[in-house]
């Protein structure tokens, strides 16, 4: 009896013990943990200059002054700009042992937006120079394009060494990547033979089509159900002729409006609306129209009847068709591989079991004919032996 108030005790020690560890452990999982933040992700690329400070010993005399509005980029033909889908620009004016040049940068969507400007700033006749990917020139003034930006150019005197600046200054101007990068495919349906490449001009729209001279007027063309037109001189032996192509969205479309040009070239003076310059200026026995796949060709000029018809008839749509590639597996694709996989699996099985018959079934043939015995057991007389002795 002596044993139980010690054992009281010890009880209420263990007990006070256990309890005063089952608060503490709260306390110790209630202290926060210090989290280590993640790393900042890192800032997009800025995007490259449009126009450098410095370039080829020129050096810009002011900051250079970004342009968004294309009202601010060339208010005399906001339209055209509209058109060929302008999306910023940048003017500066550099100067050099007193000499001065002026740049003003236009930037486009995308390299068709930037050909179809510069063939609407370029006018028919000026020398080609080489420069970017197309540029041309008129005295102190050079044009040139390169991907999806135009640079005009203006020198207060223009030397030997000036194309060469330009190419180093095309050379710091951004190019775009992917589809932005194409030209017009519209270009590829034009004849080569007796082209001039400096009279081609590629417009998206009314305005880019009437200011860079259009045979046709525009709303016949029809640039508010997604025509293109490119215009282009031809040097053929008799006269120049000029090539329209107009690129519709379909076939379809194509002849409905073949039928609305012929009726008007058809119609001569009583036409309306009345008849733009070019074709007044042209040779009413060469104005032919024809239409291939979803482009309708106007010739137009002061060539012979059988030259315009010849250069007409080498107008043909080609269509390339591209593959593309699908995300992921179809169904289908999937089920055939399936089929396909069981009916080799099939045969491999088959033609195992078949060899293996042979093998095995010939191998036990010759082991019989070895063994002095008939090839097939079959063929064995059966019979019970009595072993008897007395």
């Amino acid at each position: 009896m002596r044993w139980i108030p010690i054992l009281v005790c010890l009880g209420a020690f263990v007990g006070s013990a256990a309890s005063a560890q089952a608060q503490a452990a709260p306390s110790k999982a209630s202290v926060p943990k210090t989290v280590k933040a993640p790393p900042p992700a890192p800032a997009p690329p800025a995007p490259k200059a449009l126009l450098p400070t410095a370039f080829a010993g020129w050096v810009s005399s002011e900051t250079v002054k970004t342009v968004t509005d294309p009202a601010m980029a060339d208010s005399s033909h906001l339209e055209a700009l509209k058109e060929y889908d302008f999306t910023d620009g940048a003017t500066a004016s550099y100067k050099r042992s007193g000499e001065i040049l002026d740049l003003r940068a236009l930037r486009f969507h995308d390299a068709s937006g930037a050909y179809g400007a510069y063939s609407f700033y370029r006018q028919s006749g000026w020398p080609k120079e080489d420069i970017g990917t197309g540029a041309t020139s008129n005295r102190n003034r050079v044009l040139f394009w390169l991907g999806n930006t135009v640079v005009d150019a203006s020198f207060s005197h223009i030397g030997p060494m000036s194309a060469a600046e330009l190419r180093e200054l095309a050379g710091q101007l951004p190019v775009p990547d992917g589809s932005r990068a194409l030209t017009p495919p519209i270009l590829h349906n034009l004849p080569k033979d007796s082209l001039d490449g400096q009279t081609t001009h590629y417009a998206v729209g009314p305005a880019g089509y009437v200011g860079s001279g259009g045979v046709l007027p525009p709303e016949l063309v029809s640039f508010d159900r997604g025509a293109e037109a490119v215009t282009a001189t031809y040097t053929l032996r008799s006269g120049p002729a000029t090539l329209t192509l107009i690129d519709y969205p379909t076939p379809q479309m194509a002849a409905a409006q073949e039928t609305r040009i012929r009726a008007y070239i058809k119609a001569g003076s009583q036409a309306q609306p009345a008849w733009p310059k070019p074709l007044q200026d042209s040779d009413l026995a060469s104005l032919e129209v024809r239409r291939s796949g979803p482009l309708v060709a106007l010739v137009s000029g002061d060539a012979i009847p059988e030259e315009s018809h010849k250069l007409l008839a080498t107008v043909h749509f080609e269509s390339d068709l591209t593959s593309i590639p699908q995300p992921m597996e179809s169904e289908v694709s999937k089920t055939s591989k399936l089929l396909i996989g069981i009916t080799e699996l099939v045969l491999i099985g088959s033609a195992a079991a078949i060899l293996l018959g042979f093998f095995l079934g010939g191998g036990r043939a010759l082991y019989r004919i070895a063994r002095g015995k008939p090839l097939s057991s079959v063929y064995e007389e059966e019979f019970t032996s009595l072993n008897l002795r007395d």
